[in-house]
């Protein structure tokens, strides 16, 4: 009995061991929780798939680029590995309004807008109501800005 504590303790180690080494792996381009977790635990699928952002299970998860994703189902999280770049938010989750102004401040995934087939995040309400004034606009200089500050530590862009 002594044995299989033993052998359930070090079996479960491995485990929280393996989920925290790749939580903590999330680099300075994912918006994501210091666990790593990735969208606050939204799928990034049911954006897509139910047209709004549905809270996903703890227990179906897959880890892209060091960070953690949660889904609604197996379904959502075989789409999501079939093809992680057709369902993950752009500018890495960060706040689309904020990468156009050359900063990464966190997107909140309930202020979302899908443009042609691209997920967008905002942080607040009054920023995605600005974003939404000239939301063409706002990407393109978006994109031009990620090139530069994708690889840069947040704390070193905001003010």
């Amino acid at each position: 009995m002594f044995a299989n504590l033993i052998r359930s303790s070090i079996a479960a180690a491995v485990v929280v061991t393996g989920l925290v080494s790749s939580a903590f792996g999330a680099g300075v381009d994912v918006n994501a929780t210091v666990t790593g977790l990735a969208l606050r635990g939204v799928d990034p699928v049911s954006y897509f798939t139910e047209g709004a952002p549905q809270d996903g299970n703890f227990a179906i998860t897959a880890v892209h680029n060091g960070a953690t994703y949660r889904f609604t189902s197996e379904e959502n999280k075989a789409l999501f590995n079939q093809n992680p770049e057709k369902y993950l938010p752009q500018y890495g989750g960060f706040c689309a309004f904020g990468t156009a102004m050359g900063v990464k401040v966190d997107g909140d995934p309930d202020l979302w807008k899908i443009v042609d087939g691209k997920l967008y995040l905002n942080l607040s309400q009054s920023i995605q109501e600005r974003w939404n004034t000239d939301v063409s606009g706002f990407i393109e200089k978006a994109d031009v800005n990620w090139t530069d500050i994708k690889d840069a530590n947040p704390d070193d862009l905001n003010p």
